[in-house]
């Protein structure tokens, strides 16, 4: 049976200005460019973010590809660290002024919808030492500051913006379990990070109103990773554990996001265990109403949970995970290389909890997709690694989410990660994710079998 999608379907993949770049010409170190500096062996062979895909240097090229596989939209970033000369006063780099501008031109050019996100893990390392960074509303309002030149400069052709990428990995990364730089463990940090985050957003979108963007016909929205939460059973232990890791892990940004609110819930906790956040009745006012347009959802696996096997009154740091526990449920299908469950039913279920609870808010998959390392593996005879398991996975993704828009939910897109194999954090190159393959010793990029393959889906709008 054809499964046909909406009209003007976004159909796409998404990547990020500090993961394709490289740092050429860049005036500022974000806190991946300071950490692999001053710790090069906690990344994977030691490869850093200095070249990435080299998209600094062969952007034509490389959107050139996207076109070859019939992407209609993309979604990247501009990196603060390379727009911005001097931090304090948000005054303009020349050299980045000109490539962002070189890179939107390129993509409209070539008839690709540019989805433009102003932060994805790339705060400036120096707003870290000076202010600390996330914990700082100094920062937050120097965010604001960097978000009106992108508006300012980039208005006139970005129709589509997103204020954060994943901000629950910035407060779980570098204030709680130590994937990313500062690698602190510090609760009532990670509690002030998460609503300063949300803060910041809200005020990027009252800036975006008082520009008058939305008179333009521009949107703005956030991206978000929502990992829907499964209990290990139906006993009332693991119904709470889950109901708690779900407040943290989903509705922390998707409550203030969509109904301009922190959940009552939440806050009681955070609370009652002494490490709320410090807010103002102005603050509180200004994330009511500013919520967003649209919502991105970056979605790979899902959340099993259980009861703790501690008392969530434990003396200790405190951790949302005093209210649960991870649970590896048996016989679960599994991404081995990555470490990930499979579970593809979980768009479905992503799709109907915004059709149910959050307005049914327009939305679309902004990240999806499969890491699997030495993809050489599958390489042909020709050169081409036939990545079959990659469009399963993308095939099985897209069943679901078609199931849930039949039912009614306001998806207007799917992106995967990503258009071309990409530095990825900690793992670097590890794992590959594109629909295009990249040689980083020489920098050859080269379409994969599912690069061809979603053009044909691209080019019929249906499965």
């Amino acid at each position: 049976m054809e499964k046909v999608f909406p009209k003007n379907f976004w159909w796409g993949a998404a990547t990020s200005g500090p993961q394709s770049e490289g740092r050429f010409n860049k005036k500022h170190a974000n806190m991946f460019d300071y950490w692999y500096d001053i710790e090069p062996e906690a990344f994977y062979n030691q490869v850093g973010p200095d070249t990435a895909s080299n998209f600094y240097n062969s952007f034509r090229e490389d959107i050139k590809l996207m076109k070859e596989i019939g992407l209609n939209s993309v979604r990247t970033s501009i990196q603060w660290s390379r727009l911005i000369e001097d931090l304090d006063t948000n005054t303009l780099n020349e050299d980045g002024v000109r490539f962002y501008n070189e890179v939107i031109d390129e993509f409209i050019k070539n008839d690709i919808r540019i989805v433009m996100n102003l932060h994805h893990f790339d705060l400036p390392v120096e707003l870290y030492h000076k202010y600390g960074g996330w914990e700082s509303k100094k920062v937050v309002d120097l965010f604001v500051g960097f978000a009106e030149k992108c508006f300012e400069l980039f208005g006139d052709r970005v129709k589509e913006w997103v204020t954060h990428n994943e901000p629950m990995v910035v407060v779980d990364g570098e204030y709680l379990y130590q994937f990313h730089y500062p690698k602190l463990v510090d609760g009532k940090k990670a509690v002030q990070v998460a609503y300063n985050l949300n803060l910041a957003s809200a005020k990027v979108i009252e800036k975006f109103k008082e520009m008058g963007m939305h008179e333009k016909g521009d949107k703005i929205g956030t991206v978000l990773n929502l990992t829907p939460t499964y209990p290990a059973s139906s006993s009332q232990e693991d119904l709470h554990a889950a109901e708690i890791a779900e407040l943290w892990n989903n509705k922390l940004f998707l409550e203030p996001a969509i109904h301009g609110h922190f959940p009552e819930k939440l806050v009681a906790i955070l609370t009652q265990d002494g490490v709320i956040w410090e807010s103002t009745a102005e603050e509180l006012q200004i994330i009511a109403e500013n919520t967003i347009d649209f919502l991105g959802v970056n979605f790979y696996h899902p959340n099993r949970v259980k009861a703790p096997d501690i008392a969530p009154n434990s003396v200790g740091d405190w951790m949302p995970t005093r209210y649960y526990d991870h649970y590896e449920m048996p016989g679960r299908r599994m991404n081995i290389d990555k470490g990930w469950e499979i579970y593809p039913k979980a768009v479905y279920d992503i799709a109907l909890n915004i059709k149910e609870n959050y307005k049914n808010i327009p939305w679309f998959v902004s990240e999806n997709g499969m890491g699997v390392s030495r993809e050489e593996r599958f390489m042909n005879s020709e050169g081409i690694i036939e990545d079959d398991y990659r469009i399963d996975f993308i095939k099985e993704h897209l069943d679901w989410l078609h199931r849930g828009i039949e039912e009614g939910s306001n998806c207007f897109g799917y992106h995967l990660w990503t258009p071309i194999d990409c530095w990825s954090w900690g793992n670097a190159y590890r794992n590959r994710y594109g629909f295009i393959s990249n040689n980083i010793h020489t920098q050859i990029k080269t379409i994969k079998k599912s690069g061809r393959w979603i053009k044909e889906v691209i080019e019929k709008n249906s499965l």
